[in-house]
């Protein structure tokens, strides 16, 4: 009984941090809401006994990335006025991707998936599992393709932002590093008799 009304706190708190996020109009608050949207999330993945992933998505996500989320939009100067100028043009659109979206959603909670009888009761796992070992074996055995892949694909996105963002300066000086190795000592020194 106490679980479930953990459940329902987490769950409860996560939906309504969600919400604040995206209503929110000052962009600062909606960082410290999806923050708090990742600590609920972080408690139910406790309750699961996945303890490693609820770790990681504290350490990982509210202890960097929203932190670099943060100190990014506290640095930009948004002018929101006109950001919010041409919103009313895309309102149709919106709606309509907004409609088919609630209809999948109704649809998906209407199928019988999502019911109580539906969903296996995990219970707890033994003590003595480790859940970081498990996750490891499962990463590195049945999935390490996928993990590659994902591996490659980030590593092509990390060169790809600095190919786009690299620019020549031509009012820098640049080192000629083989210039410098390949440079005679004797052109470089002059002996003078005094």
């Amino acid at each position: 009984m106490l679980e479930l009304g953990f459940f329902y706190m987490f769950a409860g708190l996560a939906v309504i941090s969600a919400l604040a996020v995206v209503l929110s109009r000052n962009s600062v608050h909606a960082v410290m809401s999806l923050i708090l949207c990742f600590f609920n999330a972080a408690g139910l993945f406790f309750l699961l006994d996945a303890e490693f992933i609820g770790i990681i998505l504290i350490l990982v996500y509210v202890g960097a990335v929203m932190v670099l989320f943060m100190f990014v939009v506290m640095l930009l100067e948004v002018n929101f006025v006109s950001v919010r100028e041409g919103m009313l043009k895309y309102l149709p659109v919106g709606g309509v991707i907004a409609l088919i979206l609630f209809a999948e959603i109704v649809a998906a909670a209407s199928s019988g998936v999502f019911s109580p009888d539906g969903i296996p009761d995990p219970g707890h796992v033994a003590q003595q599992l480790n859940n970081t070992v498990e996750i490891g074996k499962m990463l590195y055995t049945k999935y390490l393709l996928g993990f590659e892949i994902a591996a490659i694909v980030l590593l092509v996105a990390l060169v790809g932002a600095i190919v786009l963002t690299l620019r020549v300066r031509t009012d820098v000086r640049y080192q000629n590093i083989s210039k410098q190795v390949n440079v005679n000592p004797a052109d470089r020194m002059h002996k003078v008799k005094m």
